[in-house]
């Protein structure tokens, strides 16, 4: 696997190597993922999520963020009901978690390797956001990352019935890209939406090694680059 080399000057005599995600030179589209992709949002779900327990008087399992990692809020909130057999509604739960994240959007940083393939690609091939999202929190954190610009089209949890495992968010992004499905590439760190994208026949990069060796060189290099 290729790399590229960042010298950082001033602080070390040496260079320091991030992972390069490499392109399928057949890929006609690409799709991206949000949560744990594009953005680094994940702290700040999972701070959230602990914040509304806390009110609830219950406890937030944060492996619970990586079983669904891709799934709309409303699943989670379903799960959590059930399993610390909550009595108010799940809907309720839900909407106490969106507003309080939307409040703390400004936290939402961008992943570095996987914004540099969107900007290496803007105007080369098209490109869509694919994810489990609501429509305004797809919004907000594009904006916050500064990437909202690099899309035009977004497919959120309001626009599909049947959400991530299940192939119809990247589907309708390849349709409204007019591109085939075998012809996108998706970009995913979770594992239900790493299956979306097999049963709709796309081929997948899996970011995670990626992004691993980004945290890596920050904390090598004492400093992180947004």
């Amino acid at each position: 696997m290729s790399s590229e080399i960042l010298y950082i000057f001033g602080l070390y005599n040496r260079p320091i190597s991030r992972m390069k995600i490499n392109i399928d030179p057949k890929a006609k589209a690409l799709i991206f993922d949000l949560d744990g992709t594009l953005s680094d949002s994940l702290p700040v779900h999972l701070e959230t999520w602990r914040r509304i327990c806390d009110k609830m008087g219950c406890t937030f399992d944060e492996r619970i963020l990586t079983e669904m990692t891709g799934m709309a809020t409303i699943s989670f909130a379903e799960r959590l009901k059930r399993e610390q057999h909550l009595d108010i509604d799940a809907k309720e739960i839900a909407r106490m978690k969106q507003a309080d994240f939307w409040e703390n959007i400004y936290k939402v940083k961008p992943n570095i390797p996987v914004a540099d393939v969107v900007k290496r690609y803007h105007n080369v091939l098209p490109m869509a956001v694919g994810t489990g999202a609501s429509r305004k929190s797809a919004e907000l954190q594009l904006e916050t990352i500064h990437l909202r610009d690099y899309f035009d089209v977004i497919v959120s949890a309001d626009d599909v019935e049947n959400h991530k495992p299940a192939p119809d968010t990247f589907l309708k992004c390849a349709q409204m890209m007019h591109v085939a499905a075998g012809d996108c590439i998706v970009f995913e760190d979770g594992e239900l939406g790493m299956q979306a994208a097999r049963s709709a026949g796309m081929m997948l990069i899996d970011v995670r090694p990626y992004l691993k060796a980004s945290l890596r060189t920050e904390k090598h290099s004492g400093f992180r680059t947004t």
